[in-house]
C-alpha cells in the first residue's frame, strides 16, 4: 500500500508533462500551418546548414512518425519525420533546424553533449535495472539492493537533467542562424521559437518527472525504517 500513498508526490510532475504533450503539439500544428516565405523544406534546411558548418558527411534521413525526428551522434546521421522532411512550413524548419544544432553541438564537442552521451549506456541500464532492484531489496528487506536501484535511477536523473541544456542550446543555435541566413523573417522567426520553446517544455517535464520519481523511491525506501 506504500506505493499507492506515495503516488501522490507524481501527481505535480504528470500535469505538467500533460499539458507540455498538448502544447508541444497544438503549437506544431498551428505553426505547421504557416508556409515560410523563401518556401525552403524541412531537409533543404538541414542540408544548407549543415553544409554551412563543414558536415557535409551528415546525412538527412527521412523516417516514419510524427515528431520523430532527432541526430543520431553515434552514427552521426540526421533523420527527420516525413512532415517535417517534406513541409515547408516555419514548424517544419524550426525542428529541422533545432536537429542541425545537435549536429553542430556534436562537431564543437558541447560539453553538455559529450557528458550526456557518455552516460547513455548507464541509462539505458538503469532505468531497466533500479527498479527491478528496488523491488526486490523491499520484498526482501534488502537495504543493499534498494541503495542500488535509488544509486542507478539517480544516473537515469541526471541524464534529464543534463538534457535541458543540450535542449535549450540547440534551440538557440537553431533560431540565430535561421535569422543570419535569412531563412525565415520576422513573424516566422516568432513561431519558430514557440514551436520550439513548446517542445523544450516536455523536456522540462521529463526532467520534473523523474525528479519526482527519484524523491518518491527514496521516501519509500525510508518508510520501512
Amino acid at each position: 500500500m506504500f506505493f499507492d500513498s506515495s503516488f501522490i508526490i507524481l501527481i505535480p510532475a504528470m500535469i505538467v508533462a500533460a499539458w507540455a504533450q498538448f502544447k508541444v503539439s497544438s503549437t506544431f500544428n498551428k505553426y505547421s500551418k504557416y508556409g515560410s516565405r523563401n518556401g525552403y523544406t524541412g531537409a533543404q534546411v538541414a542540408r544548407m546548414l549543415l553544409d554551412s558548418n563543414g558536415l557535409y558527411d551528415v546525412p538527412v534521413e527521412v523516417v516514419p512518425g510524427r515528431l520523430t525526428d532527432h541526430y543520431d551522434p553515434s552514427k552521426r546521421v540526421m533523420r527527420l519525420s516525413q512532415e517535417v522532411y517534406y513541409g515547408n512550413s516555419v514548424a517544419s524548419i524550426g525542428v529541422a533546424a533545432h536537429e542541425t544544432g545537435h549536429a553542430i553541438q556534436h562537431k564543437e564537442r558541447y560539453t553538455a553533449l559529450i557528458v550526456r552521451n557518455s552516460i547513455v549506456p548507464a541509462v539505458n541500464f538503469g532505468s531497466n535495472a533500479s527498479w527491478i532492484l528496488f523491488l526486490l531489496g523491499m520484498v526482501f528487506g534488502m537495504k543493499g539492493l534498494i541503495g542500488i536501484g535509488i544509486l542507478l535511477f539517480t544516473v537515469v536523473v541526471a541524464f534529464q537533467v543534463i538534457t535541458l541544456p543540450v535542449e535549450f542550446n540547440a534551440s538557440n543555435r537553431a533560431l540565430k542562424v535561421l535569422e543570419n541566413k535569412g531563412v525565415l523573417y520576422g513573424d516566422e522567426l516568432k513561431g519558430a521559437k514557440s514551436v520550439l520553446s513548446a517542445a523544450a517544455m516536455t523536456y522540462v517535464a521529463a526532467a520534473l518527472t523523474s525528479i519526482s520519481e527519484l524523491i518518491r523511491l527514496i521516501l519509500i525506501s525510508r518508510s520501512d525504517d
